[in-house]
């Protein structure tokens, strides 16, 4: 089945909106149609509404074309553009994995399309007989997030090429911690599943949470339909420029993911031998799952000191669990006194 088979009808027809810098943007033109302010503020100008600078420097860092980037105001707005592509609400239908990232259901929800769920395995692998078994024929968007959200491992590449071949909708791999991993990422096989769809962004380990870009890579059919029903400038100037800049600078990423990787891994050797931890998870992203014996006490303990983390007691196969982000080299060490310091 091809891309254009998947997607909406009313989107197959929808004429986009042509906003005034689709066809002349970088160049020194005298700019009088967009009723823009003339004075320059940096910022009097609308942006590039697709993020070309932008674009030619992740492709350059990620190893891919141009024409398979979309970016967006977080890939929580190409999530929900997904949605708007390829699922009639009250119709279609998607499917994810529990536990996972919450922001899946909140946009089906938001777009009235179902979600159902495949659960994971006790040790948070995927069951591929049992979510490939469980596939609807209504089931457009498959969402699998590895490194996954909360539990904090990957899927095996065996496994997702298996569901990316399988699966007949649309596979979105939603690798917002894949930095952290020693495994590589699945845009190497962009040229091999036209249904695939990586995420990515700068939040996490580009650490600019604060600007709201999301990358998403796909083929470059996705990459027209998501353009025809895009907000004209969802990316804002501001944004674009920063993370330019941040890209520039890949030796201090590198610097700085390779800290908190070892913080991670200091970290989780130490909380094996606290005797409040039933089990420690293992973790490929800047967070660990920890299994306490008390964890609503331990949670409240840290939030007396100033400490927040995250409760994921209530999440399925997460009995007990909280979430640590990994922080600085101090900010772990007085998370650590304080779990230490736990006696019950």
């Amino acid at each position: 089945m091809g891309i254009e088979e998947l997607v909406r009808e009313n989107v197959k027809i929808l004429a986009p909106y042509s906003s005034a810098r689709d066809e002349f943007w970088g160049m020194d033109y005298v700019l009088l149609d967009a009723n823009e302010n003339p004075y320059d503020t940096d910022i009097n100008r609308y942006p590039d509404p697709y993020q070309r600078l932008l674009k030619t420097k992740v492709a350059k860092i990620k190893g891919v074309r141009s024409d398979q980037i979309f970016i967006g105001n977080g890939s929580d707005e190409i999530i929900d553009l997904l949605f708007r592509v390829f699922c009639e609400p009250y119709k279609d239908t998607c499917y994810a994995l529990s536990p996972s990232y919450g922001m899946y259901k909140v946009s089906a929800s938001i777009n009235a399309v179902d979600i159902h769920y495949s659960s994971l395995r006790d040790d948070f692998s995927i069951d591929v007989t049992d979510l490939l078994s469980n596939v609807k024929s209504s089931d457009k968007l498959l969402f699998l997030c590895s490194p996954n959200n909360p539990t904090g491992n990957i899927f095996s590449l065996s496994d997702l090429n298996e569901i990316c071949y399988s699966f007949k909708g649309i596979v979105i791999i939603d690798e917002a911690y894949i930095d952290f991993s020693d495994h590589s990422s699945m845009i190497s096989r962009l040229d091999r599943f036209d249904n695939l769809v990586v995420l990515q962004t700068m939040s996490k380990a580009w650490g600019a949470a604060g600007l709201r870009v999301g990358l998403g890579f796909m083929n470059k059919e996705i990459v027209h339909f998501l353009n025809k029903i895009k907000p004209p400038y969802n990316v804002n100037q501001l944004s674009q420029n920063r993370a330019l800049k941040l890209l520039e600078d890949v030796e201090s990423h590198e610097s700085i993911v390779n800290k908190i990787i070892s913080q991670r891994k200091w970290l989780e050797s130490e909380l094996k031998h606290c005797k409040s931890v039933i089990k420690v998870h293992n973790s490929e992203a800047n967070y660990i799952l920890v299994q306490f014996q008390h964890p609503k006490e331990i949670y409240e303990l840290l939030k007396s000191e100033g400490i927040i983390v995250r409760d994921r007691t209530a999440a399925p196969l997460c009995s007990g669990c909280l979430r640590l982000t990994i922080g600085k080299s101090d900010e772990n060490i007085r998370m650590l006194n304080l779990i230490k310091s736990f006696s019950k």
